[in-house]
């Protein structure tokens, strides 16, 4: 699977306050009056969209990681919190067939492309011929998965959580990655994982 590592807009003032009507720095100067810090990214982030449309949310999350960054909030390992994108998609298809499909090394190589290669077990590994990789941290079949995560040009290492929900025999399907440190890797893994998605839906309803 490829990643892009590309943001969805430029990071800049002018763009920003295109958007959504203030500069980077004058929004550092709203959270720092709200106090951001001691309130956390959630009711900050809440905050921040009272003033915005749902479009310009890719923004609100945009400004207070580099608010953060600016302030040197990090974790214990020394970096900070990042960014998470959630992917979602509706399969017309039994959990128990969709699960089978992603942890079936055959089908997972179609669908992951890039000679994608799995080992669906805990300590088992994901990788692709351009360089991705990562390691099972939970298997629990036809619930979830948990992997670490790497792709040529990211920042860290991250952490992959997978999904599968039952809906009146339909599957939800819901990829989530965490700890993403820039806006590229996000939304790069974001469009990556919404193209592997569309290939697992196509595969399970045929």
């Amino acid at each position: 699977m490829q990643v892009i590592n590309k943001p969805d807009y430029e990071i800049n003032d002018a763009n920003c306050k295109e958007a959504t009507g203030k500069t980077i720095s004058e929004w550092f100067a709203e959270l720092d009056s709200f106090g951001a810090l001691e309130k956390g990214r959630r009711n900050s982030l809440v905050h921040m969209a009272d003033a915005l449309n749902t479009q310009q949310f890719w923004w609100a999350t945009t400004v207070y990681v580099l608010y953060e960054a600016h302030k040197g909030v990090v974790k214990k390992d020394g970096l900070g919190e990042g960014y998470s994108i959630c992917v979602t998609k509706t399969i017309k298809a039994p959990v128990e067939k969709v699960y089978a499909l992603w942890t079936d090394p055959t089908a997972f190589a179609d669908m992951f492309g890039d000679g994608g290669k799995q080992d669906a077990s805990e300590g088992g590994g994901i990788s692709c011929g351009g360089g991705c990789k990562g390691t099972f941290t939970r298997v629990r079949p036809n619930k979830d998965l948990r992997f670490t995560w790497e792709h040529p040009g990211c920042t860290a290492p991250m952490t992959v959580d997978v999904m599968f929900q039952d809906n009146k025999g339909k599957t939800l399907m819901n990829v989530m990655t965490s700890r993403i440190q820039t806006r590229a890797e996000a939304d790069g893994l974001r469009d990556a994982w919404s193209g592997f998605l569309n290939k697992l839906k196509a595969l399970s309803e045929a």
